[in-house]
This record gives structure tokens, C-alpha cells and sequence, in this order.
């Protein structure tokens, strides 16, 4: 058993940590607003990842296959998404002190909430190609497509939570040592830069 999952969990894990736009989104959900308050981000692109890779399983190469349309309209949604994402990034100004938060909360920009993150999971086209290929990639592990989709969708949630622990994780890091306000903006549109970036390979 531990002979056949080992590949899949590689693979996943490849996947998963390799820099992206959720990679990205991550890094700066922590810098922004601490591991905390990004769980339900974390959660989102997790459980989006599971679902995903549990339809590729079963069969959403066909589906693409049948209305080539679904690509297209995926990638213009999910581009003009991240887009949105990247200058909300890039124009975010550092985050308040803690006092701050407490008297002036409810003016605070929040981060990406659960639905966002799993929505943003579906309307990434290269998270379609990667569950797809893996679905193609590992069939002949699973004795039925239900099986297939058990075991991939239990590595890809597996992987996408660590992914997005550790990028957080790197993203809380980051902002201590951030202690002016050109340091942030810096990072802020540095960031912001990097999401754009990781738009370009969906229409390539």
C-alpha cells in the first residue's frame, strides 16, 4: 500500500508547494493578517483541492471534452479573479497594530474567506490540468474511478493544507521584519507582481 501511495503523495506535494497563485495569495494572507485569521483560506483552497481532484477522478476530462467552452470561460473568470486579487494586494496598505484592530476592526480589509479560496480553486484552469493528469496519471492504482477518487482526493487535501500552512507560515515570518511602511508596500506590490506572473502560464 505504502509502495503505491508514495507516488501519489509525491506527486501532490509537487504540486501543491510548487509557487502559484494560491501559493502567492498565501504568502501574503499570512503577511497581512497572521496565520489565524488565514485558516479559513487555508481550509478553502484544501477542501477546494480535494473536490477537485475527487471530480477529476471521476471523469471531468470528459466533461471538458465535451464542452471545450468550460476551459474558456473558467480561465476568463478565474483571470479576471486573480487580477482583482493581485491589486487589492498591491494597493493594500501595512497592516494596522493590534490597538488599532480592536478600536477600528470593522474598517479593516479582511482576508480571502472560505468560499473564495474553494471557489478560487475551480476557476483556476491549472488546477484542472493537474488533477486531470493525475486522475490519467495514477488510474491504474484504484480498482474503480470511486476508489481513484478516495485516494486522490485525500492526497491532494493533504497536500494543499501544507502547502498553505508552510506559505502562510513563510508569510507571517516575512512580516516581522518588516518595520516601515515602503518595506511593506514593497513587499505588498512585489507580491501583487507575482500573482499577475502566475496568470500567464494559463493562457500559454
Amino acid at each position: 500500500m505504502i509502495e503505491t501511495l508514495l507516488p501519489v503523495l509525491s506527486f501532490t506535494l509537487a504540486a501543491a508547494l510548487s509557487p502559484g497563485g494560491a501559493t502567492t495569495l498565501a504568502t501574503a494572507s499570512g503577511a497581512q493578517f497572521g496565520f489565524r485569521r488565514s485558516v479559513p483560506f487555508i481550509m478553502g483552497i484544501s477542501i477546494g483541492m480535494l473536490t477537485l481532484a475527487v471530480a477529476g477522478a471521476l471523469g471531468l476530462a470528459n466533461l471538458v471534452r465535451a464542452f471545450p467552452s468550460i476551459e474558456l470561460i473558467t480561465k476568463l473568470i478565474g483571470t479576471s479573479y486573480l487580477v482583482w486579487l493581485a491589486f487589492k494586494i498591491a494597493m493594500a496598505p501595512p497592516p494596522p497594530s493590534a490597538q488599532k484592530l480592536e478600536t477600528d476592526g470593522a474598517e479593516q480589509s479582511q482576508p480571502i474567506p472560505f468560499l473564495g479560496a474553494f471557489g478560487l480553486l475551480w476557476l483556476n484552469p491549472k488546477g484542472w490540468a493537474v488533477t486531470i493528469g493525475a486522475a490519467a496519471s495514477f488510474s491504474a492504482i484504484a480498482q474503480d474511478p470511486t476508489e481513484l477518487a478516495i485516494i486522490l482526493g485525500s492526497a491532494f487535501a493533504f497536500s494543499g493544507f501544507l502547502s498553505m500552512a508552510l506559505w502562510c507560515a513563510l508569510g507571517l515570518s516575512l512580516s516581522l521584519l518588516l518595520t516601515s511602511d515602503w518595506q511593506w508596500r514593497t513587499v505588498n506590490v512585489t507580491l501583487g507582481a507575482l500573482l499577475i506572473a502566475s496568470i500567464i502560464p494559463m493562457w500559454l
